[in-house]
C-alpha cells in the first residue's frame, strides 16, 4: 500500500494522560509529576496500564501487586495472558487495512512480506508439530537462529503452547551455546544450515551438529535451509514441512490461557565470575512492559490505527540482544515491523555503512533504530543520508547498547535537517533508551514533549523508581552514582534457572545495598490500596494523584533490597534540574560488545585455554564521549614471545569459541594481572584508572596479594590518556 505522508501527531503519551483525566480523575502538572505518581501508586499505575492497553484474560486478577518485595514481587495473581494472544489480536483489523505482519531483507536483496494471517497460519502449523513431539507447556525450545522471519514464527508457536523460548545468534560460537543451552536442557532445538555475513555464505550445519550431540535433552531438531542448502541432517525435520500444515485444525487454533506469570522466554546475562545467568521472564510481565514502553516512550503506534496509520518499525539487532526482543514486541501493537539479516557496514573488503538507511529507504521505515556504535561508525564513514534514497518517512532515531556521544547525535541531527521533509525531520527526536537484557526493558528512554538534547536521555520511564546513589547508598540529582531501582517493575526476572533458592540471582542484583534501605511504601502489600484498582472506576470527586510520603522511612528488611543494575547514571543537569538523564557506561564488570553481553569470564576460558596462556584480563572502556576501547591483557609462559601468531590464536580462540564481537582491540603482554587478596581480578579498579581516575582512589592496596603491579598500569593509563587528549 501506499503509505501515508509524515506528519504531525498527538504523542501517545499525551493521548494517556488525557485517557487518565478522563478515566481516573488525575491531572498532572509536569512529567515529574506524572513519573513520581507512577512509582509511588503502583497499584493504580499498573492497573491503568492495564486497562489502558485493554488486556485481554478469562479469568480476573485479585489484585494488581499482591507482594511487594525485591526479589519476589507477586504481580496480577489470578489474571491468565499469552504473548501470542495478544499478537494475533491484530490479525483481522490489520489484514483488512492492507498491512503487512513483517517485511524482511537480508544482504543479498532478497525481500519477504508475511502478512499477518500467514504469520499465524504458519505458527498455527509449527505449534501443533511441536505439540506432535511431546513438547508440553514449561518445556524449553532453544533456537540458533538469525533475524529472518522464521525466527518470529518459531518463538510465537513456542509461546502459544506454553513453551519456553530461548535464542542465539549464529554468530555465536559452539562454546558459548553450550554454555547457554546446557542450563536449559532444551527439549527441541530449531536451527538455521547457515547465515550470510558481510559478503559470505557461512555454512552452520557442523555447529548445529556438535550443539545436538552436546545437549542430551534435545529429544527433537527442526532445520531451516536458510542458505537453501542440499545437505540433509539427519534423524531432523525440515523447516519449510513443520511450517506447511493448512487445514481445520490449524485454522482453529489458538494459543492457550497461562497464568500471568508463566515463563515466556530465557535471555542471558553476563556471567563475570561463571557462567551466564539465564533469566526468566513471564508472559504477563513481558506484555505489560512492552507495550508500555513501545507506545508511550518509544511513541511507536498501531499501523492500522488513523492517527499512526502505515507506522512501520525498525531497530536493527542480532537475536543474540535483547533489541531483538523488543523489535518483535512491535507486534504486540499492530505494529508492521521491518527487519534487516546481515551486516550494517558491508563487507571487510567493501566496508557501506549506507546499508541500513538505503534499506530503510527502500521500506518507508518510520522509525529507525540502532546501536549507538553504528552512528558513530556512519560519521566517521562520512555517510551522507542525502545518498540514501527516501527517508522521508523517518519521524525518529532509537539509540542503546552504549552511551550517545554528543557529537554523533548532533551530526544525525544535521544530517537530518539537511534532508528534512517537514518540521518532524528538521529537529528529529532521538529516543535515546538505557535498559538491559536482565529485566528486558527499558529504565531511562524517550518523552516526545520534552526537550531533548545531544547525548543526553529525556527521563526516567514511567514505573521505572530509578534513582542514582552515591557511595553512601544515598540519592543523589546533578551527579554520577549508581543505578538504582527501588521499586519492582512487572518484567524484572522470574527467577534464573538452576538457582533453586534465589542466591545466585540475589547476589546478581540485590546484594550491594542492605535489605529494606531505600525501599520505600509504594503500593501492593506495602500499604493499603490508595486508588481503586477496578476497571475504569473513578476516586472519590476532588481527589488527587498521591505524589509520594516526603519522610516515609524504609521499609523493614522482609521488602527485599533495591535492583543494583551495573551503569554509572546522572539524574538531572549538572545542577540537578530538568529530567534529564545521562548513562556514561558499565559501572561493573559486564562486557557489551555491539549489544552482545557476555561475561568476562567466558573470555578467560577462551584465552586461558591456550597452553602459552597463564592468566588474563579484560576491560571494556565503555564511557559516554570516548571511543569504545576493548584491551587484553595477558600473563604467558616464561620464555614465550606475545608475536604476530600468538596474538591471531587468541584472536581466534575468542572469534571461535564466543563471537568475533568479543575480539580484543589490543593484547598487551604483562608480568601479573592485579588480585584481591581473595585472587579476584581487580577488573573495575583497573576500569576506572584507564578512564583517568587516580590510582588511590580506586583500589585499596592493601587488600590486594600483588600492588607492586599496579605500576604497570598506572603508566600504561597516563601513556593512553595523554594519546587520545
Amino acid at each position: 500500500m501506499n503509505t501515508p505522508a509524515l506528519t504531525a501527531r498527538v504523542p501517545h503519551i499525551r493521548r494517556y494522560q488525557d485517557w487518565l483525566r478522563d478515566t481516573r480523575g488525575l491531572a498532572f502538572d509536569d512529567y515529574h509529576a506524572l513519573w513520581r505518581w507512577s512509582t509511588t501508586d503502583l497499584d493504580a499505575f499498573w492497573q491503568s496500564i492495564w486497562d489502558y492497553f485493554d488486556i485481554q484474560s478469562p479469568t480476573p486478577h485479585t489484585a494488581v501487586l499482591a507482594k511487594n518485595v525485591m526479589p519476589g514481587a507477586v504481580w496480577f495473581p489470578g489474571a491468565q495472558t499469552n504473548y501470542a494472544q495478544q499478537v494475533f489480536r491484530h490479525v483481522q483489523p490489520a489484514h483488512a487495512a492492507g498491512l503487512p505482519a513483517i517485511i524482511s531483507e537480508n544482504e543479498k536483496g532478497q525481500v519477504r512480506t508475511l502478512s499477518w494471517p500467514e504469520l499465524k497460519r504458519q505458527v498455527a502449523s509449527l505449534a501443533l508439530h511441536l505439540k506432535a513431539q511431546g513438547v508440553q507447556p514449561g518445556d524449553r525450545v532453544a533456537a540458533y537462529m538469525p533475524n529472518i522471519p522464521e525466527t518470529i514464527v518459531a518463538f510465537l508457536a513456542t509461546a502459544s503452547i506454553g513453551a519456553v523460548w530461548s535464542v542465539c545468534a549464529p554468530d555465536m560460537g559452539t562454546n558459548a551455546v553450550l554454555d547457554r543451552f546446557k542450563q536449559i536442557e532444551p527439549k527441541v532445538l530449531i536451527a538455521v544450515d547457515g547465515v550470510s555475513w558481510a559478503g559470505r555464505d557461512i555454512d552452520r550445519l557442523a555447529v548445529v551438529q556438535e550443539l545436538r550431540a552436546a545437549l542430551p535433552s534435545v529429544q527433537h531438531l527442526i532445520v531451516q535451509r536458510n542458505l537453501d542448502t542440499t545437505v540433509s541432517v539427519a534423524d531432523s525435520a525440515d523447516w519449510a514441512g513443520a511450517t506447511a500444515r493448512n487445514d481445520a485444525e490449524t485454522a482453529a487454533f489458538e494459543p492457550m490461557w497461562l497464568p500471568f506469570d508463566h515463563p515466556l522466554w530465557v535471555v542471558y546475562s553476563s556471567g563475570t565470575t561463571g557462567l551466564p545467568k539465564p533469566i526468566v521472564h513471564a508472559h504477563g510481565g513481558m506484555i505489560l512492559v512492552m507495550l508500555m514502553l513501545a507506545s508511550l516512550h518509544n511513541d511507536v503506534g498501531c499501523s492500522y490505527a488513523p492517527e499512526t496509520l502505515g507506522e512501520r518499525f525498525h531497530w536493527y539487532s542480532s537475536t543474540g540482544w535483547v533489541m531483538w526482543n523488543a523489535q518483535i514486541a512491535g507486534l504486540l501493537s499492530g505494529t508492521t515491523c521491518v527487519i534487516f539479516d546481515g551486516s550494517p557496514g558491508g563487507s571487510k573488503e567493501a566496508p557501506d555503512w549506507t546499508v541500513l538507511w538505503r534499506f530503510a529507504a527502500r521500506h518507508q521505515v518510520t522509525f529507525f533504530g540502532a546501536g549507538a556504535a553504528f552512528y558513530a561508525n556512519c560519521m566517521k564513514a562520512g555517510v551522507d543520508l542525502a545518498q540514501c534514497g527516501d527517508l522521508s518517512r523517518i519521524w525518529a532515531l532509537g539509540t542503546t547498547g552504549s552511551p550517545l556521544a554528543p557529537d554523533v547525535q548532533a551530526w544525525g541531527t544535521e544530517q537530518f535537517r539537511r534532508i528534512a521533509s517537514g518540521p518532524l525531520q528538521a529537529d528529529i527526536w532521538w529516543c535515546n533508551i538505557s535498559g538491559g537484557t536482565d529485566f528486558c526493558g527499558a529504565f531511562i528512554g524517550g518523552h516526545r514533549e520534552l526537550p531533548q538534547a545531544p547525548g543526553v536521555m529525556q527521563c526516567r520511564m514511567l514505573g521505572a523508581a530509578v534513582e542514582a546513589w552515591n557511595d553512601a547508598g544515598e540519592p543523589v540529582v546533578g551527579q554520577v552514582g549508581e543505578l538504582v531501582c527501588t521499586q519492582p517493575i512487572p518484567s524484572m526476572p522470574q527467577y534464573l534457572v538452576n538457582d533453586p533458592d534465589g542466591a545466585r540471582y540475589r547476589a546478581s542484583y540485590f546484594e550491594m545495598y542492605p535489605p529494606g534501605h531505600g525501599r520505600k511504601p509504594g503500593g501492593g502489600s506495602n500499604v493499603p490500596p490508595r486508588s481503586p484498582a477496578s476497571p475504569g472506576a473513578l476516586p472519590p470527586e476532588g481527589a488527587v494523584p498521591a505524589l509520594g510520603r516526603p519522610g516515609d522511612r524504609d521499609l523493614p528488611k522482609s521488602a527485599g533490597s533495591v535492583w543494583r543494575h551495573g551503569d554509572w547514571l546522572r539524574v538531572g543537569d549538572e545542577n540537578g534540574e530538568g529530567e534529564w538523564c545521562v548513562i556514561y557506561g558499565r559501572s561493573d564488570a559486564t562486557i557489551n560488545r555491539h549489544g552482545l553481553r557476555m561475561g568476562t569470564s567466558e573470555i578467560y576460558s577462551a584465552v586461558e585455554g591456550i597452553p602459552e596462556v597463564l592468566d588474563s584480563m579484560v576491560i571494556d572502556l565503555e564511557y559516554l564521549g570516548k571511543e569504545s576501547y576493548m584491551p587484553l591483557f595477558v600473563v604467558l609462559r616464561p620464555g614465550v614471545v606475545l608475536d604476530e601468531a600468538l596474538t591471531k590464536r587468541i584472536n581466534e580462540a575468542i572469534r571461535q569459541s564466543l563471537s568475533p564481537r568479543f575480539v580484543p582491540d589490543a593484547i598487551f603482554h604483562v608480568t601479573e594481572i592485579p588480585r584481591t587478596l581473595s585472587g579476584k581480578k581487580q577488573e573495575l579498579p583497573i576500569k576506572k584508572l584507564l578512564l583517568g581516575q587516580p590510582l588511590e582512589k580506586v583500589v585499596n592496596r592493601e587488600a590486594m596479594a600483588n600492588p607492586a603491579c599496579l605500576a604497570w598500569y598506572e603508566d600504561f593509563a597516563k601513556q593512553r590518556i595523554a594519546a587520545i587528549d
